[in-house]
């Protein structure tokens, strides 16, 4: 890792004004923290101590680890190309192949859309619990987690305004939930109530060893460590980027990795890994056996509006990618039309929309929706370690953050390894993927029709004509 200097005047930022540059290191750092928690602890810790047993803490290390070696090719790109973020944008620099270009940002915004399924169903599993409404696990929380998505695309449809007062009040209500949950494992610890030591407990797996049962729980983890590399796209209106960014994100990164440790530590004290892996609301049942009286509708609330934010953030960030898509000729025109009076992609906000109800009618499960999201993820990830390392013949005229060479190569092995179905990843998840890769090529042969019926070519997709949002877990 070498050091880093500001970069050189880009003529582009001569020609007219640039990003206000207001975020300083601490605000910089809740950005982060915000962007990674969300749906991700809150609803998968019972799923994952499913796989491992007690030691639910360590699948969520070893996602971190992966997520740290990324996060390095992640700043090696945009600390070289500032000016130009997301995943998408350095594989066409890296490969210079169009229909890689748009297989990488459709399976960004895929990712999305099952991240917002994954907190409809969430939202509808607390709704339930917390409010005692007996909702069943069937066909009632399908129809409450539809109607959490139409309102979701209704927002979406009128238009959010985002600054980072918001962002950081979302994260300090997000952050409260975990923090409690924190809190009560100590007091619990302290008070020698609980079983602290189910932590260390390993479930083996029919040859007796713990390892499979370790990566099948990290390739669902991964979901919660998700979102680090959206923060990417802050650093133009960060203050002195090359200096405090890359350790700000890292940094994000490894506190983010002790919450989510301690929560699931204090979860496993309080719950057995058989009892904490049955429903969809885990930490509700840590709440009730450690506080039972700590008003759970409190915390219900907490954890609806935690995955609510994860919904209409990844909802809003697939709509746009399609419009920009379809605005650069990638897609069809229309899904690039735009409401006359809100002045929101309307076409594309509806079929991403049917695209999540699909998907919360059809699978449903948590584990499925949010194992898709990481799957995804992790052959993007991928991408991007191969792209560092064919981008290192490219030289730039600015001094840039240059990870040492071994880390994205390690980032690249171990995303690649995770994709693989010798994890005990459910074959469902490659289901799923396979149909929405498969939708998005097929509307991509459409576009490549209609473009040669109308004389048009698609153009190269540009930071500016394409949202640059990634997903939120």
């Amino acid at each position: 890792m070498t050091d880093l200097a500001k970069p050189a005047d880009h003529s582009a930022e001569a020609a007219g004004p640039t990003l206000k540059r207001v975020m300083g290191p601490w605000l910089l750092l809740l950005f982060i923290i915000g962007d990674i928690l969300g749906t991700g602890i809150y609803a998968l810790t019972g799923q994952i101590a499913e796989h491992v047993g007690g030691v639910v803490w360590l699948p969520f290390l070893v996602a971190f680890a992966v997520a740290l070696l990324t996060a390095f090719s992640y700043l090696e790109l945009v600390t070289k190309y500032p000016r130009a973020a997301g995943a998408a944008l350095y594989a066409h620099r890296a490969f210079g192949i169009h229909f890689v270009t748009f297989i990488v940002a459709f399976a960004v915004t895929c990712s999305g859309i099952t991240s917002a399924s994954t907190a409809s169903r969430a939202f509808a599993a607390n709704l339930s619990n917390a409010f005692g409404l007996g909702l069943d696990q069937g066909a009632s929380i399908t129809l409450v987690g539809l109607a959490f998505m139409l309102a979701i695309a209704l927002i979406n449809f009128r238009g959010v305004g985002e600054s980072l007062k918001v962002n950081v009040a979302l994260t300090v209500i997000e952050l409260t939930g975990l923090l409690i949950i924190i809190t009560i494992g100590l007091w619990a610890i302290g008070a020698g109530q609980g079983d602290v030591s189910r932590a260390m407990e390993f479930k083996t797996s029919e040859d007796g060893s713990f390892i499979w049962p370790v990566i099948a729980a990290t390739t669902l983890a991964f979901f919660a460590m998700v979102g680090f590399e959206d923060s990417v796209n802050m650093a133009e209106e960060t203050k002195d980027p090359s200096h405090i960014f890359p350790r700000i994100l890292l940094m994000g990164l490894l506190l983010t990795a002790i919450i989510y440790v301690l929560v699931s530590i204090s979860a496993i004290t309080l719950v057995p890994p058989e009892q904490l892996s049955q429903g969809e609301t885990p930490l509700l049942q840590v709440v009730q056996a450690g506080a039972p009286s700590f008003p759970i509708e409190i915390f219900g609330l907490i954890t609806m509006f935690a995955v609510a934010n994860t919904a209409l953030i990844n909802m809003m960030m697939a709509s746009r990618l399609i419009y920009g898509m379809s605005r650069e000729h990638v897609l069809p025109p229309v899904l690039g039309k735009v409401h006359a009076e809100r002045r929101t992609p309307y076409v594309a906000i509806a079929f991403t929309t049917l695209l999540a109800f699909a998907l919360i009618t059809f699978v449903g499960e948590i584990p499925a929706l949010g194992g898709t999201t990481a799957l995804l993820l992790l052959c993007v990830f991928t991408v991007v370690n191969v792209a560092v390392l064919i981008l290192r013949k490219e030289n730039v005229d600015h001094r840039h953050f240059r990870a040492p060479t071994i880390v994205p190569i390690l980032g690249m092995l171990s995303c690649g390894f995770l994709i693989g179905p010798w994890t005990g990843r459910n074959p469902d998840q490659y289901l799923i993927a396979a149909v929405l890769i498969g939708i998005g090529i097929a509307l991509w042969f459409v576009t490549v029709w209609i473009n040669r019926t109308i004389g048009l070519q698609p153009e190269i997709l540009e930071p500016d004509d394409i949202a640059e949002l990634g997903p939120r877990n």
